[in-house]
């Protein structure tokens, strides 16, 4: 049986974000970290904190969830201060506030995506992949910085 485009995206979205497929999705790859855990950068390394990558990530979905509810974009920032989309703290609510937001825009964007014609979808369809080959990048490199600073868990 042939999938749909809405259920093809679907699928490819729910792996970049919790559903484990051949990689790691961003959720587990966030789960568990406190704020100073998200905010540790490699000393001497051109690497943004998971933070960063995480606001960066948020900027884009939020963006283009807009823009497929015909909403007007206003918060237009180059790609450089995507990073700095909020402030990173050492307090574990802000923190927390952040992932919520991830996880906020996430289902927003798989709401509209359950609820859109295929039709509209093909119109859309190369953005969206970007947006999730995009997330699957950004979450490499919050499993690298894990890594880097001993808190990816030893099982993975």
């Amino acid at each position: 049986m042939t999938k749909s485009r809405s259920d093809l995206l679907l699928t490819v979205l729910d792996s970049t974000f919790d559903k484990e497929s051949w990689y790691a999705p961003l959720k587990p790859a966030i789960d568990g970290i406190t704020a100073e855990q998200a905010s540790w950068t490699p000393p001497g390394e051109a690497m943004k904190s998971i933070w960063e990558n995480l606001n960066h990530l948020i900027y884009y979905k939020e963006r283009l969830v807009a823009n497929l509810e015909n909403r007007e974009w206003t918060n237009h920032l180059d790609g450089d201060a995507t990073f700095d989309l909020t402030e990173q703290t050492n307090d574990d609510q802000e923190w927390q506030k952040v992932v919520e937001r991830a996880e906020n825009v996430h289902n927003r964007l798989r709401e509209i995506l359950s609820n859109t014609t295929d039709e509209v979808l093909g119109q859309h369809s190369q953005k969206l992949l970007d947006i999730f080959l995009h997330d699957a990048y950004h979450t490499g490199q919050i499993m690298q910085v894990r890594k880097m600073q001993g808190s990816w868990p030893s099982h993975r």
